[in-house]
């Protein structure tokens, strides 16, 4: 059905960016004069919201079937607002978590492979091969636990003591 091919499409496009992404981050762009090294803030963010259209699309068809029958026309207004308070929070918060991102690359990392986790997903949902949301959520949470918990540890090292040779030669010729 169609559906199902906008799941397996999705899906392929959820695994080739995120392993394009982090292959970019482990090895480099090729050409190592790159003129763009990675999408572009704005870029990305129109991404996610292109995605969130299509994949939100038959939740917010059947959303709108259920409220109107309810609400009548009161109701299609009532998911208008739903859409945009939901666009300005995403637009809101993207500044903030973007720059935390850039502060914290594990934390890039993790979310390119959640991102990859969700493609494999839809691929298999495409197929009608369920797995339980459940799992991925709970491995999702288990895994950001353990990313903060490393990141408290590796905030509360020593920073490493960087040695410089010549101030030190100095120091001997100076004695």
């Amino acid at each position: 059905s169609g559906r199902d091919l906008v799941l397996i499409i999705g899906g392929l496009f959820l695994i080739a960016k995120s392993t394009h992404e982090i292959h970019g981050s482990l090895e480099g762009e090729e050409g190592h004069g790159s003129k763009k090294s990675y999408a572009g803030f704005t870029g990305v963010i129109i991404q996610i919201v292109l995605l969130d259209i299509v994949f939100s699309l038959d939740s917010v068809i059947t959303a709108v079937g259920m409220i109107s029958t309810t609400y009548g026309d009161f109701g299609i207004w009532i998911m208008i607002a739903a859409v945009v308070i939901s666009i300005i929070a995403m637009m809101l918060f993207a500044g903030p978590i973007g720059s935390f991102v850039q502060r914290h690359p594990t934390i890039k990392m993790l979310a390119l492979s959640f991102l990859l986790l969700i493609g494999v997903m839809l691929v298999a949902e495409g197929f009608h091969q369920t797995i339980p949301k459940g799992y991925i959520y709970f491995a999702m949470a288990f895994s950001v636990l353990v990313e903060f918990l490393n990141m408290r540890l590796r905030k509360k090292a020593d920073p490493v003591q960087l040695h410089n040779a010549f101030a030190e030669e100095d120091q001997i010729k100076a004695s």
